[in-house]
């Protein structure tokens, strides 16, 4: 069955199988106490930190992990915005961030705090000069703006933003969840924060990057684990792993990349010409290479995501009111596109063209068939 969710999790790469099989014999020890055993799981622990720390753009003390992506975006914001209370209650953010970032400025909104939301273009990519005024309004703690949309795989301005904000003086959180391992990290980013099982590593590892100099204070009940900052036992296998596959996904990226790049500007170009009233959204070049998002009028988005799944392809959809949200996405909605029969591919390392090629012959007769049960013609 071909899986064209990456943007979801992407599955285990095979070295991060293998390290995490090794580790869990000689890594399960706690690493905090002094014994054999134990030391042995602390360089292991510290040796995964290096490497993603180099992969990142980062020094491994600045590094920590956590149980997700969700809890460093959590962790990133509200703990940046708690030290840098004297400087001021204001966030900024873009209006398609990832809704953990979203949730956390909701926190601090009802907390007090004021949140300014920047709009984006038809793209999706955020309004610079906005996101720059906003920035420099008095009492800006933070500013948040992803690397790539998770929904339509459109790049941001990063270094842009992250000279604006270094103007003056707000630190940038950057969410980088759908970039690492696959694209190079923009430079100027204060606090930075992905997600293992994105790359090819296990769920449940998160990381949090804090640069030094940028006040950060946990909302968390402090831990002598992790910086301080993240409680808990460190779940060393998992982390083993998901530095492996980080080195292992940058060290593919530049074939890998350019091979999946193509088969999204197939589909980018096919679905508009096999399927009639579809809308193609996000930017066309600036975006991340295996993320590509089409919406269909006079479709539901549940339906043909359903109807995709009977022919053997797993997708996914940012609209469509689907049972779990019964709201459009509120990325296609702050772009102003079409929410309706949404479809997401996102291709995973190893997709071929004939899975894509497959699913372009499929599509079609699926959307035919689900507007015709509608009554549209």
């Amino acid at each position: 069955m071909p899986y064209f969710d990456a943007a979801s999790t992407e599955p285990l790469h095979p070295r991060a199988r293998e390290a995490l099989i090794a580790t869990l014999d000689a890594g399960w020890a706690d690493p905090a106490r002094l014994y054999g055993q134990a030391r042995r799981a602390h360089l292991l622990l510290e040796q995964a930190r290096t490497e993603v720390a180099e992969a990142l753009g980062a020094r491994p003390d600045e590094v920590s992990f956590t149980s997700s992506g969700t809890q460093a975006v959590h962790l990133g914001v509200l703990g940046t915005l708690h030290g840098r209370r004297r400087a001021g209650r204001h966030l900024v953010t873009s209006a398609v961030e990832h809704s953990s970032v979203l949730h956390a400025a909701a926190v601090h909104e009802a907390e007090g705090g004021t949140v300014t939301s920047v709009g984006v273009d038809l793209a999706g990519r955020v309004d610079l000069g906005a996101f720059t005024t906003a920035v420099s309004a008095e009492g800006t703690a933070l500013a948040c703006l992803q690397t790539a949309n998770h929904e339509v795989g459109t790049l941001q301005p990063v270094a842009e933003a992250a000279a604006a904000c270094r103007e003056h003086g707000v630190p940038l959180l950057v969410d980088a969840a759908q970039s690492a391992g696959r694209l190079p990290v923009p430079q100027g980013w204060s606090v930075l924060t992905a997600s293992a099982h994105k790359w090819g590593g296990p769920a449940g590892v998160g990381v949090l990057a804090v640069r030094k100099g940028t006040r950060f204070r946990s909302f968390l009940p402090e831990d002598e684990r992790e910086r301080r900052r993240v409680p808990g036992f460190e779940n060393i296998p998992s982390i083993v792993a998901a530095a492996a596959a980080l080195k292992a996904m940058r060290e593919e990226a530049a074939q890998e990349n350019a091979r999946l790049s193509a088969l999204i500007d197939t589909i980018r170009e096919r679905v508009p010409q096999l399927v009639p009233d579809v809308e193609v959204i996000g930017d066309p070049v600036d975006r991340a290479p295996h993320i590509v998002t089409f919406s269909c009028l006079y479709v539901d988005g549940e339906a043909l995501l359903t109807e995709l799944d009977k022919a053997g392809f797993a997708v996914s959809s940012g609209s469509s009111c689907t049972a779990s949200t019964l709201r459009p996405s509120h990325v296609l909605e702050a772009m102003g596109v079409l929410t309706h029969g949404n479809v997401r591919v996102s291709l995973p390392r190893g997709a071929s063209a004939a899975e894509v090629d497959r699913f372009l012959a499929v599509l079609p007769e699926t959307v035919r068939r689900i507007r015709q049960d509608a009554g549209v013609v």
